[in-house]
């Protein structure tokens, strides 16, 4: 089976808005809405789950009965976690309760303020995922990158030609995921930053799916602007 986990816990304190960012209207229809529609759209998707702050279940709730009524039996909406990682592994524990501990069944994972996925992008992550077993979605870096340790001097400039920006979806094998996770010490755990990470520290291998440069992920004003002039352009429709 194949699982969508729509990652929509953060309050989006760096966007300054009265919301969290994921809820605010992009166009006609809530940021969120955006990438569950693309989700419910692919025919490989069997639920698709939503990590939510607490004090917006029911807000989410409502939203799934506004805008995607007919699939609305497909979507589970659930407390997430203190971080990110936690939310996602508040989803998984969810999905154990459906399905038969298959070695073949898929997670993909989405940020809930990335509203620009493209089916493309998600039916790549899940091929990429049956075969490979980890996936992370991403584009070739256009700047160049600094390293600073001390957040002061600069420590290293590494070369771009292998650099590239983490985007998502992140997709992964449920039991091989579990399994990494679960050999993790707490120290680890606690410098995590994507599930991807989880791989890595493990030496699972991590296959590349092209994304899109207008895939942003909605943090700051600015970005919201974008978002808003994609929105205008047509850039949802891809």
């Amino acid at each position: 089976m194949v699982f969508g986990a729509i990652l929509a816990g953060g309050v989006g304190s760096r966007l300054g808005a009265d919301i969290p960012k994921q809820f605010l209207m992009l166009g006609d229809k809530p940021v969120i809405v955006y990438s569950l529609e693309k989700f419910l759209a692919c025919p490989r998707m069997d639920r698709v789950f939503i990590g939510v702050h607490p004090d917006y279940l029911e807000h989410t709730k409502q939203i799934v009965a506004q805008y995607v009524p007919e699939d609305a039996h497909r979507v589970h909406i659930l407390s997430g976690g203190g971080s990110r990682n936690d939310t996602l592994q508040n989803i998984i524990a969810a999905i154990d309760t459906l399905r038969q501990d298959s070695e073949e069944d898929i997670i993909v994972t989405h940020d809930a303020a990335r509203p620009f996925v493209t089916m493309r992008m998600i039916e790549e992550n899940i091929d990429a995922a049956q075969k490979i077993g980890a996936v992370n979605t991403v584009c070739a870096a256009t700047d160049t990158i600094v390293i600073s340790e001390d957040g002061a001097v600069v420590s290293d400039i590494p070369n771009k030609a292998v650099m590239y920006y983490g985007h998502s979806p992140q997709s992964f094998r449920i039991n091989l995921l579990k399994r990494l996770y679960n050999t993790l010490t707490q120290e680890e755990k606690d410098i995590l930053t994507d599930a991807c990470k989880i791989c890595c520290l493990r030496g699972q291998q991590v296959a590349l799916v092209r994304s899109e440069y207008t895939n942003l992920k909605i943090t700051t004003p600015g970005d919201y602007i974008i978002a808003q002039a994609f929105i205008a352009a047509g850039v949802d429709q891809k």
